[in-house]
């Protein structure tokens, strides 16, 4: 039983790109991925999904707070739609555009990066309640008695925060922090979804927003199908898990299918880049295996990326995949980090031609496409879990995947089906893991290390 009146339009918001293109796919509905100012993201028709990159992962608590409020503001403050009645208004635009309630999905971290807390307190502003599930269960991300578990180890005894600079929460309840909120246990979660819904409109009444536990996609959907059956006063917030439990539930499968291996006759025309932004261990491995697939190497070194000019590169050619990336063995120091990312970015949108992109990690194919001039993408698909492909206004393929998503050969799998004629597919996936440094032997420019 669901208090919704046929289809809604839903609006999501994310703090990258990559998070926001993974929650496009996975609703399953067709997508809307929009890259500009907050005013330029209404919400779309019923049975449609508008997704907004917030681009405020490394924003002050207070401005990524402001961004969330901003397109709540702007969503209510949409005119109503013309009415059938209306003779400038076909009946198929009146269909389509008729005012529905919109469902709201705030897309966090699985690690809890970023501003959770703050950004969740300000989308909690006019809702009944905010449910409240961060596990993602398919990269062994389980939240139990609170607390976000890594493969099995709490968050704030794992390494998943080493390049943050700063503690790790020690539950998910302090990462929501100053959201009010009470923990709902697995079991209260297991009950059944009619006894679930009750107990989340009691900790409503109570003015606190509910966080679940949840261990498996089965305790996703129960959460899922119980915070949607109260109506659109209840809003969701949680990881790509959340999202795709979602769109389990509420989508047409018009989106979110697992791409394979379809290249369209133009791109044969354009060159394919990687532009590994990442600074995960795995993505070391995912770059050597390329490199074994034939592709050739870029490794740009990152004080030459910190200065203000782009770094020339060689010409990009169709007839061969180009991957660069930001050379570890120069040391990246955390107050450069963004500097690098943004030279880096520079450094591609310099490159004459319209290549077409993988971007890995949320902040490096943000500042990518926002040096191309890229405002919007249209989301095709999955390759795999988290690299979502998607199309540009121009009909250019971007594959966007955060950085430490994947195996080792998650690269060589998005690079196989985006160009299948010229990259040979991986004969078994892997799955994830460190491994060790590539041993792989950039071509000589400037910037670039030998």
């Amino acid at each position: 039983m669901s208090a919704w009146k046929g289809a809604a339009p839903v609006m999501a918001l994310a703090d990258d790109l990559s998070g926001a293109a993974e929650v496009a796919a996975l609703l399953r509905l067709p997508a809307r991925l929009t890259l500009g100012p907050p005013q330029t993201s209404t919400p779309g028709a019923a049975g449609r999904a508008v997704v907004v990159d917030l681009d405020s992962r490394q924003a002050t608590s207070r401005a990524a707070a402001a961004a969330v409020r901003t397109v709540l503001a702007e969503t209510a403050a949409t005119p109503p739609p013309r009415r059938r009645t209306d003779p400038a208004c076909s009946g198929t635009e009146a269909a389509e555009a008729r005012r529905e309630p919109v469902l709201w999905y705030k897309k966090s971290d699985s690690l809890l990066r970023g501003n959770v807390g703050a950004e969740a307190a300000a989308f909690a502003q006019g809702a009944e309640a905010v449910v409240v599930a961060m596990a993602l269960p398919r990269a062994d991300r389980v939240v139990r008695e609170g607390v976000l578990h890594v493969e099995g180890v709490p968050l704030h005894e794992s390494a998943a925060w080493r390049a943050e600079g700063r503690r790790p929460p020690r539950s998910v309840t302090e990462a929501l922090a100053p959201l009010p909120t009470a923990r709902v246990p697995v079991e209260a979660v297991r009950q059944g979804v009619r006894g679930l819904a009750d107990l989340l409109r009691s900790v409503a009444r109570r003015g606190r927003h509910p966080v679940c536990d949840a261990v498996t996609d089965a305790d996703l959907a129960a959460i899922t199908e119980a915070a949607v059956s109260l109506g659109p006063g209840y809003r969701l917030l949680g990881s790509g898990g959340l999202a795709a439990s979602l769109g389990g539930h509420i989508g047409t499968g018009t989106s979110g299918r697992v791409t394979g291996a379809e290249e369209d006759v133009s791109a044969a025309a354009r060159p394919l880049l990687v532009v590994a932004g990442s600074a995960e261990p795995v993505v070391v491995a995912q770059i050597a295996q390329m490199v074994a697939a034939g592709a050739r190497h870029l490794a740009l070194d990152p004080g030459t990326l910190a200065a203000e000019d782009p770094v020339p590169l060689p010409p990009l050619t169709a007839d061969a995949v180009t991957v660069v990336s930001v050379d570890p063995a120069g040391g990246i120091r955390p107050d450069r980090a963004r500097r690098v990312v943004a030279g880096l970015a520079r450094t591609v949108a310099a490159l004459p031609g319209r290549p077409d992109l993988v971007l890995t990690g949320g902040e490096t194919a943000r500042r990518v496409l926002d040096a191309a001039g890229v405002t919007t993408l249209l989301p095709l698909g999955e390759i795999h879990h988290g690299a979502v492909h998607s199309r540009t206004d121009d009909g250019r393929s971007v594959v966007t995947r955060p950085g430490s998503f994947g195996g080792p050969d998650s690269l060589h799998r998005i690079a196989a089906a985006l160009r299948p004629r010229l990259v040979p597919a991986p004969s078994v996936p892997q799955p994830p893991s460190p491994a060790p440094a590539a041993s792989s032997t950039p071509l000589p420019c400037q910037g670039v290390t030998q």
